[in-house]
């Protein structure tokens, strides 16, 4: 994840996320399998600020698979507490796309992630990005 911190963001997206009981284990820490959601919400929400969404790319025959996926576990999150995921746009184009993403409550850093998305066609193949999401 290095790499990816290193790049400057085409954009960035903030999005609040609350810890809901069932992410947790039996002492009140979010689960790690959670986080993984949370980074799917980021982009998600992303789009959605940008004017597009996930159903209307899959109708079109737009599918977005994630083929990597890193998280960082630096502290943990834990029942109720209010997260602010920040979702950094990297790159777009031509068929993949990159983010990378911080997790905070309030100004601690909780995890880092990155992922990369392969755009692909409904017989599940490489397909250039629709211009809409290409950006830079």
């Amino acid at each position: 994840m290095s790499e990816t911190r290193t790049r400057s963001p085409l954009t960035t997206h903030s999005t609040t996320i609350r810890v809901r009981y069932p992410e947790c284990d039996p002492m009140g820490v979010a689960h790690h399998a959670a986080y993984p959601i949370w980074l799917e919400i980021g982009r998600t929400e992303m789009l959605r600020a940008s004017g597009g969404n996930y159903r209307d790319l899959e109708a079109a025959g737009v599918f977005l698979a994630v083929v990597r996926l890193e998280v960082r576990y630096r502290r943990p999150a834990r029942y109720d507490d209010e997260l602010r995921l920040e979702t950094d746009l990297l790159v777009a184009g031509p068929v993949k796309i990159e983010h990378a993403y911080r997790l905070f409550r309030g100004d601690e850093l909780l995890a880092e992630g990155a992922t990369t998305l392969a755009c692909l066609d409904r017989d599940g193949r490489a397909r250039v990005l629709p211009e809409s999401l290409v950006l830079g």
